[in-house]
């Protein structure tokens, strides 16, 4: 053991016996710390997210801490958002439920959240010692409030327009420099506190919702002056796209260091994922450069991977480090797999799609997520331009879109352990398999009562 090792064991050993005398029931529980950033794209990090896949990983963004969380723990390469865009995520995480069964407009839900079981109940279900906070955006159009979620701390009801983003449209994309750009340390700063004062108390589930990096793009000057001199970018995002991105990997990597400074990084499972894929289009980005996702094709808004595919990351007790692995998860996973790491022995309601990942996390990445349906279900019907559902089962997906005035009705198949892409349409030579997901799809959607477009 190294001088380093053996001060830091040392260190952690103080801690604990200055705060056994006051350790509550529930201590031997595991903490949770769960950061979700918004519009971050799958490919958008310096590392991987796939070690396999070319173009994975860009030359040009700087996010060092998320490659520490990674190197900490496991990194999901089929992590998913249950929507491709920001409410309807938030809302099926809160409740381990697909969007289906929210129904509804696009944002504003039809969704009754009396008698709901949400992610803070269960957890409090499973030990009523945890406790919980939410910090940062919470969602337009929720139909509940951070407190009727069942969070004991919170910063309210806040939106995009909370952390920065001006009315007017063309507004939106003008970037502008910050000290604290996106509140990013801001957040942080007071999730830290949450959990220096719950330490040694009570067991808790921490919730970090980053405004960064949806629109307004902000940065701090030194940031955008690095980027700056690093030149021209690796895809189409912008200096100031990219200094947004590394305050925000700058900000997670406090989160980080607290952790570690209070002892119980060992003892607390951190999370990472996007609450969609990222956006098409960066404004002031050079349109001669690559697609911002690439290599995903599609991007936010639709069921194309690089709508929905995120950086999904989980480190934590009994989580192998540096680990990959290749299962698919999704956002609605994280409801039954907490309660199920909190030690919750009830089952769950049936409504509750997600399936616990636990027996992957400390599998090294292998094994399967038993949910009551067996694929993964994406719903977006009433989107204007290009509604569509999706399903993925194994490694084939199949997207079925919906007539609109921009598109045809149509059906697409494809085999994502080779076509990662997307640019290989099987749905003529897998006649048997393009019927097979389409029924069990629209079977599922018929069970839950979802909206379906006028025909």
């Amino acid at each position: 053991m190294s001088t380093k090792q053996f001060a830091k064991k040392l260190t952690r050993f103080a801690l604990f016996a200055s705060m056994t005398v006051a350790l509550a029931p529930g201590q031997d529980k595991p903490n949770f710390v769960f950061i979700l950033s918004d519009d971050q794209g799958w490919s958008q990090l310096s590392f991987a997210m796939d070690p396999e896949v070319r173009d994975a990983a860009s030359s040009y963004l700087v996010t060092p801490n998320m490659a520490r969380l990674a190197q900490r723990g496991m990194r999901f390469t089929s992590g998913y958002s249950p929507a491709p865009l920001c409410t309807p995520t938030r809302r099926s995480i809160f409740c381990g439920m697909t969007p289906a069964r929210q129904r509804g407009t696009e944002f504003k839900s039809e969704f009754d959240w009396s008698g709901r079981l949400t992610l803070p109940e269960a957890l409090r279900r499973a030990d009523p010692s945890y406790r919980t906070a939410h910090f940062g955006k919470f969602g337009s159009e929720m139909g509940a409030s951070p407190e009727e979620v069942g969070f004991d701390q919170s910063d309210g009801w806040t939106t995009n327009r909370t952390g920065g983003m001006p009315t007017p449209f063309e507004e939106r994309g003008r970037s502008v420099v910050k000290d604290d750009p996106k509140l990013a340390f801001a957040i942080t700063d007071r999730a830290v506190s949450f959990i220096e004062s719950h330490r040694g108390r009570h067991p808790f589930y921490v919730q970090i919702s980053h405004y960064a990096t949806h629109l307004q793009v902000q940065s701090r000057q030194e940031s955008l002056e690095m980027f700056e001199a690093k030149g021209t970018p690796d895809r189409a995002v912008t200096h100031a796209f990219a200094g947004m991105l590394f305050d925000l990997d700058e900000s997670i990597g406090r989160l980080l260091d607290a952790l570690e400074r209070l002892g119980i990084d060992d003892s607390t499972y951190v999370i990472f994922m996007a609450d969609n894929g990222g956006r098409g289009t960066i404004p002031g980005a050079t349109d001669s450069l690559s697609a911002p996702n690439r290599p995903l094709n599609g991007a936010k808004h639709t069921l194309y991977e690089g709508g929905v595919r995120v950086p999904f990351l989980v480190a934590g007790p009994g989580v192998e480090p540096n680990s990959v692995s290749h299962v698919p998860v999704t956002g609605y996973d994280l409801l039954p797999t907490l309660y199920d790491l909190a030690g919750g022995l009830e089952p769950l309601p049936a409504e509750v799609d997600g399936g616990s990942f636990r027996n992957v996390l400390e599998n090294e990445g292998k094994g399967r997520v038993e949910r009551g349906f067996g694929g993964l279900v994406f719903h977006r019907p009433l989107h204007r331009a290009f509604p569509a559902s999706a399903i993925r089962l194994g490694d084939f997906k199949l997207l079925l879109k919906y007539a609109s005035p921009r598109q045809p009705a149509g059906k697409q198949l494809f085999d994502l352990s080779s076509d990662l892409g997307e640019r290989n349409d099987l749905s003529a030579e897998m006649p048997e398999k393009t019927a097979e997901l389409e029924r069990l799809l629209l079977e599922y959607l018929k069970s839950v009562g979802a909206n379906m477009p006028a025909r």
